[in-house]
């Protein structure tokens, strides 16, 4: 089987700090993954250069049929290439970065209207559909600022799910949410994963991470150290960074 999405050799770099370094790895369709790991260990920099938020200095990125490649020095990928990468590929980051002066229900609406052209009538059908699906469907008329932080997180897996991705990739999802509010958010990701969605998750929620993946990516210091399935990874670690980052957890 093909696989949905790889990665093969990426570098990145911030003022000469080597962020990524080198990172390769590859997932199927329908498959769940955890990216685990300490903070500023390129993990979130990993993520948007998968959706082509960030250009590669070398390497290779191909999802759902779109490549982003580029050699040491040459010039930079195209911005179209990057934009049609993200046709197929939905972000959800920390921060829910709804439109503060329109309803829920607007929210939702707005980027197939304005990217895709959607009719109005299309575009709201989907919405409200979207907003049922994710358990807002009685919030839809709201604004951003009368609601919760989960409600807010889910207003956004909604918006993203409306572009009708074939990769769903989150950053730290749940970072920003009280303790009690986490559990909804992650209930949804649980489902779109029940449904076959390919989704990528960034987490610092290793009980989500342990019953939810198909497998986890551990990461430190730019790179991939170990990829494993949930029960390995936190029953047997392979690599003595991986047991010593996950004993904190234990």
């Amino acid at each position: 089987m093909q696989p949905i999405l790889r990665a093969e050799n990426v570098h990145k770099s911030f003022d000469k700090t080597h962020i990524l370094k080198g990172v390769s790895f590859q997932i199927e369709e329908g498959d769940l993954v955890s990216i685990i790991g300490p903070s500023g260990c390129g993990k979130s920099t990993l993520l948007r250069c998968l959706n082509g938020l960030e250009t590669l200095d070398s390497g290779m990125i191909e999802a759902c049929g779109v490549r982003l490649e580029r050699k040491p020095g040459a010039p930079e990928v195209p911005g179209e290439v990057a934009h049609r990468l993200r046709r197929n590929v939905g972000m959800v980051f920390q921060q829910y970065n709804l439109f503060p002066h329109k309803t829920l229900l607007q929210n939702v609406m707005m980027a197939p209207m304005v990217v895709k052209g959607t009719k109005k009538e299309e575009a709201e059908a989907n919405a409200e559909r979207l907003l049922k699906k994710v358990g807002l469907y009685e919030q839809m008329d709201r604004y951003p600022i009368n609601m919760s932080g989960g409600q807010q997180q889910r207003g956004a897996i909604a918006r993203a799910l409306a572009m009708a991705p074939k990769i769903m990739l989150y950053d730290e999802p749940t970072s920003a949410l009280d303790p009690g509010l986490v559990d909804e958010v992650l209930d949804v990701m649980k489902e779109l994963d029940a449904e076959g969605m390919t989704q990528i998750v960034v987490t610092h929620e290793m009980r989500f991470a342990r019953d939810a993946s198909d497998y986890i990516i551990y990461m430190e210091k730019g790179d991939i150290v170990e990829i494993s399935d949930e029960d390995e990874i936190f029953e047997n670690p392979k690599d003595p960074r991986t047991r010593q980052f996950l004993h904190r957890f234990a």
